[in-house]
């Protein structure tokens, strides 16, 4: 077939069989779990992350230079 030969609503309805419609509405409100979320001071910070702010100061107390290439990178 040619493409002159396909109608515009063919097409329409074949995608429309192919992607079922997904559902617009959500299941429940997120607002509410947000506001939990922001409200708990659970901020907890890795051991690994007190670590390198040691070694960082550490290599700056050792190397005062060194203040010049953290300084570079950021």
């Amino acid at each position: 077939m040619k493409p002159e030969d396909y109608d515009d609503q063919d097409i329409r309805n074949a995608l429309k069989d192919a992607f079922p419609s997904v559902g617009v509405e959500l299941p429940r409100d997120l607002w509410p779990a947000m506001l939990r979320r922001l409200e708990t001071p659970s901020v907890r910070v890795p051991w690994y992350d007190w670590a390198l702010a040691a070694c960082l100061v550490v290599g700056v107390l050792a190397f005062p230079k060194f203040v010049l290439l953290v300084v570079y990178h950021l």
